[in-house]
């Protein structure tokens, strides 16, 4: 793929990432600026990497589509979605909605890595303009979002590692040049983003949510702050652990997973935080999460109550009743929905991305989960159940934690119970497809369609990459 840009684009760069905007230095017109002007000092390089981070929450990508859209929809998690969904829903790759919403997010994807490798193409050259430890905490920073961004990439248009690593895949690109880059393999991507997530592990080994170095918003204009916004040292081991447990590679996942856990940097939602309304996505349990500034705004479009049904998604209450069982104790069953009124009195919509701007913890607003603690726990159960081990400890942390109680025996039906219990917690954050592709699992709930016979988990190419890009078929 042609990944060269002339001008990176404009976008907000975030004082402490992503919460209040300002204009880059304008030196270009129309609003754009010649990358040779904008590395010539340190605040450069900040704001590219959160221009990248801005690129990501886009509606095309974690806004929506990538966190209840189109992923939602090809896991079949809601009863009802916009009809112009209904390709995703009966895996039509064809339709012309899909392969629309298909190209946005291939090249969403791709245009980060290209600003990212931008980036790393200036950064060796100019470690002299860097000061304390920022060179290596922005380096790092942007290995792991090049990591990051293939990652999803791979997930989506690769086969499962488990089930055939030498299938082709997509490019991984390194360079910032108009060269086309080769295709990858499935199990080669994985090394390159194996590669990529070590060496910035190392780097952020100077990451101050690693060292516990205190960093005040007078210190570099508070750019060290928030870490959890920011691609950080644990959100890298939780991407480790992501990627080992995808890999079948289960000791190293599990040390990983437990690295997150036991550097006590997370806590869960707080029962009196979800009542009032303060914290419905969980800010605090995020390893790395977004601050989308239109959370609100796509929220009150697609997921309220008060939006046209036309447009909507949310659950039927049968659908929820059979998702959260234990209903009145359950934390996420009574906070995170609302009822609709009149026609809609059956209807149930998510309040998971709709806290009002007013809400009185303001680092919660706006926050948008991408990888919490929680999916650390499932990791760990995960790795048992793959080698037939007891799952109920980990899970049961994650539920003691929404308000249940522990279980206390081992399910009889392990893989039905951690897909359920998975499901649940992470209803409306786009991670229920990958765990299907995981588990390479024939049938799902909500369709009758056999996902490994009609090829479902792997989105194909779009056309313009067979076109321009002599690419072998990734199905």
């Amino acid at each position: 793929m042609n990944t060269k840009f002339k001008y990176l684009l404009l976008l907000c760069f975030v004082g402490i990432i992503l919460s209040s905007c300002k204009k880059w230095l304008d030196v270009e017109p129309n609003s754009q600026i010649k990358s040779s002007e904008l590395f010539k000092t340190e605040s450069g390089f900040k704001e590219a990497l959160a221009g990248v981070y801005t690129l990501m929450t886009a509606e095309k990508l974690y806004g929506k589509e990538l966190q209840y859209g189109m992923i939602g929809v090809l896991s079949h998690e809601w009863s009802s979605f916009p009809l112009t969904y209904n390709g995703e829903g009966e895996y039509d790759y064809q339709s012309t909605d899909v392969q629309a919403r298909i190209n946005n997010v291939w090249n969403g994807l791709y245009q980060g890595i290209s600003n990212v490798n931008n980036l790393l193409n200036e950064i060796d050259a100019k470690k002299s303009i860097f000061t304390g430890d920022n060179f290596a905490i922005i380096k790092g920073e942007a290995l792991a979002l090049r990591a990051f961004l293939h990652f999803e990439l791979v997930r989506l248009f690769g086969a499962s590692y488990l089930v055939d690593r030498s299938k082709p895949a997509i490019p991984y690109v390194t360079a910032y040049s108009a060269k086309q880059t080769a295709q990858s393999t499935v199990g080669d991507t994985y090394g390159f983003i194996r590669g990529d997530l070590e060496a910035a592990k190392a780097l952020l080994k100077a990451d101050p949510i690693f060292t516990g170095r205190t960093v005040t918003e007078a210190e570099d204009t508070g750019y060290l702050m928030n870490r959890q916004l920011h691609l950080n040292y644990y959100a890298v081991e939780a991407l480790l652990a992501r990627l080992f447990y995808n890999t079948g590679e289960y000791d190293k996942a599990r040390l990983a997973a437990n690295a997150v856990i036991s550097s006590g940097k997370f806590s869960y939602a707080t029962q009196a935080n979800l009542l009032a309304g303060n914290d419905l996505t969980g800010a605090h349990e995020h390893v790395f999460g977004l601050n989308i500034n239109s959370l609100y705004t796509y929220s009150t479009a697609y997921l309220s109550k008060d939006a046209n049904i036309i447009n909507t998604f949310f659950l039927s209450s049968a659908t929820r009743n059979a998702y959260y069982p234990d209903g009145s104790i359950d934390y996420r069953y009574i906070y995170l929905f609302e009822v609709g009124g009149g026609d809609k009195a059956s209807n149930y919509y998510l309040r998971k991305y709709n806290a009002p701007q007013a809400i009185s913890e303001l680092y919660s607003r706006n926050k948008s989960v991408v990888i919490k603690i929680s999916e650390m726990q499932f990791i760990l159960a995960g790795c048992n159940l793959a080698e037939g081990k007891g799952i109920i400890e980990p899970i049961n942390k994650v539920r003691q934690a929404r308000g249940l109680p522990a279980l206390s025996t081992e399910p009889i039906n392990p893989t039905t119970s951690y897909i359920e219990e998975f499901r649940r917690e992470f209803f409306g954050e786009g991670q229920l497809f990958y765990l299907y592709k995981r588990l390479n699992r024939s049938i799902i709930n909500g369709t009758d369609k056999n996902m490994v016979d009609i090829k479902a988990y792997i989105l194909p190419l779009p056309v313009a990459e067979y076109e321009a890009g002599n690419r072998n078929s990734n199905r």
